[in-house]
């Protein structure tokens, strides 16, 4: 009998769920059948191909090796956190508004 691929994704999923346990870890996943925790990971990675794979803004020409796609994603990783101007923050970078955040908390509510 084959299997179909259902059932081979459940049982993943049901072995990942034990190993998760024994190890104490909390999966961070949300209900079944939600997709919110999806969501975010798709967003990005359709940024990334948009905005590093699919131009030439990170990197010249063609990508020939592993490396070059690398040194890209460096780039953009880099770009994306600390000089993009995000609209829904002021047209600040992430990282500004971020430290402009915890500086205005109070010490005790600063992360270590």
């Amino acid at each position: 009998m084959l299997r179909r691929p259902v059932e081979l994704a459940q049982y993943t999923s049901i072995k990942l769920t034990e190993h998760l346990a024994l190890e104490d870890i909390r999966p961070s996943i949300g209900s079944v059948g939600d997709a919110y925790d999806n969501a975010l990971a798709e967003t990005i990675n359709g940024l990334y191909k948009a905005e590093c794979i699919r131009t030439t803004i990170f990197h010249t020409g063609p990508y020939k090796t592993i490396a070059d796609v690398e040194y890209a994603t460096a780039g953009w990783v880099d770009w994306y956190n600390n000089r993009r101007l995000h609209g829904t923050l002021g047209n600040v970078p992430p990282v500004e508004h971020e430290r402009a955040h915890y500086a205005s908390l109070t010490e005790q509510f600063q992360p270590a």
